[in-house]
């Protein structure tokens, strides 16, 4: 039996492969999407607006509509109306799997204690090779966090509005938690003017924005005499999208909780 999907922010340009994702994934069907009720895509097939053939559903402007006619909802919108869609899925039995990025340490929170009502899965990045990626960047700051210091560069396209990326934050948050460290504590966000000597215990972050770059997220350990790099680059929003319904059929019939992608891929 299908899992029943419904994505939300349908006609932006993640909502579409999304949407393209969960019609090529054999365990999950498109149930419903969802765009802002101003939008002129309203009662659109939303198979049609995504490229991907007659869908027979039809995009409608308010999650509440179709409540009853998914099981997961995938949200890649803003921080405000995922936040919104969460409490309309717990109060509904609804599971979420939220791919926003650029929410404050007050708006996570509030995520995090929604989540536990109805079963959430949450990353920074859905795919596969980003979560692989993470898991390499435990083991090499356990190995050399003490002897390194440590950079993050990532690169996205001229339309991002959050920096750093969330990828780029969870990159952070992976080597400060192998080595003991509060990222909040020890980040640094750009250097400017005379900062003088570095500090060993920071992990710097720089930021580049500009043309169609997908994202690119680099994470430097660099001694005296060598350099450790860990590189993921991606080529196609699709990476993130098939990732984020994988998590979707996954996510159904597990107990309510908040999970990662790392419990969708086994990594934990």
């Amino acid at each position: 039996m299908s899992v029943r999907v419904a994505v939300t922010g349908a006609a932006g340009r993640m909502g579409k492969i999304l949407i393209e994702a969960v019609t090529l994934n054999p365990s999950t069907e498109l149930a419903a999407a969802i765009e802002r009720p101003e939008s002129t895509l309203i009662g659109v097939d939303a198979g049609e607006l995504a490229g991907v053939g007659h869908a027979g559903v039809a995009v409608v402007g308010s999650l509440q509509e179709v409540v009853d006619q998914f099981d997961v909802l995938i949200d890649f919108t803003v921080p405000q109306a995922t936040l919104a869609n969460a409490y309309v899925c717990a109060a509904s039995g609804k599971s979420l799997v939220v791919g926003t990025t650029g929410f404050t340490e007050d708006e996570k929170a509030e995520l995090l204690s929604v989540g536990i009502k109805s079963g959430m899965c949450i990353a920074a990045n859905y795919s596969t090779g980003v979560n692989v990626s993470l898991k390499l960047l435990e083991l090499a700051a356990k190995a050399m966090g003490d002897d390194v210091d440590i950079e993050i560069v990532e690169a996205h396209h001229r339309h991002k509005v959050d920096s750093p990326s969330g990828t780029a934050l969870a990159m952070g948050e992976a080597v400060a938690d192998a080595i003991g460290r509060n990222l909040q504590d020890v980040a640094v966000y750009g250097r400017e003017g005379i900062v003088g000597a570095r500090d060993r215990e920071t992990i710097g972050f720089a930021t580049v924005r500009g043309g169609d770059v997908v994202g690119d997220h680099t994470v430097m350990f660099m001694a005296e005499g060598e350099r450790l790099e860990i590189t993921h680059k991606a080529s196609s929003r699709m990476s993130f999208a098939r990732g984020a319904v994988r998590a979707a059929a996954w996510l159904v019939g597990q107990s309510p909780e908040v999970y990662s992608m790392k419990d969708v891929l086994g990594l934990e």
